[in-house]
């Protein structure tokens, strides 16, 4: 045996799982906004053209992936604090 691990970091690991997959699903869909901000060239600003006409909002990736990343890094910091290595 490995190792044993108590249930509150598996479910801790789990939830920080989820939160970082929610980020990084925040940023693929950020990309072409954020393509448009760096670049800004006149392909990008068509393609936010087209994506506008078919709902795309990135303030929708804005809001929810960072309120996403904001709790999943004060949960990592709360968790790495105050329970990691004590049993």
């Amino acid at each position: 045996m490995l190792g044993k691990q108590s249930t509150a970091k598996t479910l801790f690991l789990l939830g920080s799982m989820v939160g970082w997959l929610i980020v990084g699903a925040a940023l693929m869909y950020l990309f072409p906004a954020i393509a448009d901000q760096l670049l800004s060239s006149d392909l990008t600003h068509l393609w936010m053209v087209n994506l506008g006409r078919s709902g795309y909002n990135p303030t929708l990736g804005w809001a929810g992936g960072g309120l996403v990343l904001a709790v999943t890094v004060a949960a990592n910091w709360v968790w790495y604090q105050y329970f990691e290595g004590k049993r």
